[in-house]
């Protein structure tokens, strides 16, 4: 079995992704959702969970915003809305939230997500034993541990296999912060297409914007793994998710659907590196331009990550 969950952007882009052999679509709102490719009102999340059950799918609602005390104070209401329109399960790091779904008896499932932190097969199962049914790994793990966090855990892990990562938030608005110092007048949000590099190095081109959350900052090139799909699932690392952030649209229902071809291949034991060739081919051409892809850390020595 091989689970995949992808983003939406959009209610048009939801319909095409449930047609798919895809089997979770992930979505929320602005307060309480985190660097998702777009936020949705209350009625088009009703929409999505309808959308998603009649077609056999899953609806994942990210409730993983940093909870600050006043969103805290707010949160069992929209856990409550969220229960009452039968969202299958939600993300979610705040060890608070946490408290307050046991406290409260919501039925909700929850997946553990806290970003960089989830790194060990003991932090994914400390949770597991806390009820989580399973966890989002940090994108920052080389496959030599990835296989045997995969072999010690309770509950899945899920792997990104395509998309951005975020290297860098906060709370404070950094980019508003500098325009005005410098005097300067510019829009900040992630359509705009701000980019920051190093200077020592000006090939990297870091995407940056601010949302209500503060300020995001992602690497240069986004994670794309489809040459290694075959080695996660000789490992057992079989959830994977599509995130479209940087890829709107039909590009991204396009390269889902590579991915999907991938999936049945490696199910169905069909699985060629000229398969793989001719899907990555796939991927490039809907990839956006202006972004580059690798396997970002998979094939680093975990000796040498700090």
């Amino acid at each position: 079995m091989i689970e995949i969950s992808t983003t939406v952007d959009s209610l048009e882009q939801a319909r095409q992704l449930v047609e798919l052999d895809i089997d979770v679509i992930c979505f929320g709102e602005e307060e309480f959702g985190l660097r998702l490719p777009h936020y949705f009102t209350r009625e088009e999340m009703t929409e999505l969970v309808q959308l998603a059950h009649s077609k056999g799918k899953k609806a994942r609602v990210a409730v993983s915003a940093i909870m600050h005390p006043d969103k805290m104070e707010r949160i069992p209401e929209y856990l409550g809305f969220l229960e009452s329109i039968g969202v299958d399960d939600i993300i979610v790091g705040d060890p608070g939230v946490i408290y307050v779904l046991r406290r409260d008896g919501y039925k909700l499932p929850y997946v553990y997500n806290a970003e960089t932190m989830v790194t060990s097969s003991r932090q994914v199962n400390f949770w597991a034993k806390r009820g989580a049914t399973g966890a989002i790994l940090a994108r920052e793990i080389p496959f030599e541990e990835l296989q045997q966090i995969a072999k010690d855990t309770q509950v899945f892990t899920e792997v990104l296999v395509y998309g951005a990562t975020c290297i860098h938030h906060s709370k404070r608005p950094l980019i508003t912060n500098y325009f005005n110092f410098t005097k300067q007048q510019d829009n900040v949000s992630k359509e705009d297409g701000l980019f920051i590099s190093e200077p020592k190095d000006e090939e990297t081109h870091y995407s940056i914007f601010e949302d209500k959350h503060g300020t995001h900052i992602y690497a240069t090139n986004d994670v794309d793994l489809m040459f290694e799909l075959k080695e996660l699932y000789d490992a057992g690392l079989r959830h994977w998710k599509l995130d479209g952030m940087y890829t709107p649209g039909e590009d991204f229902v396009s390269i889902v659907s590579s991915f999907i071809i991938a999936k049945k291949a490696l199910v169905e034991d069909t699985w060629t590196q000229d398969l793989a060739k001719s899907l990555q081919k796939t991927i490039m051409e809907h990839h956006p331009k202006g972004r580059s892809l690798d396997t970002g850390f998979y094939y680093l020595d975990p000796e040498e990550i700090k």
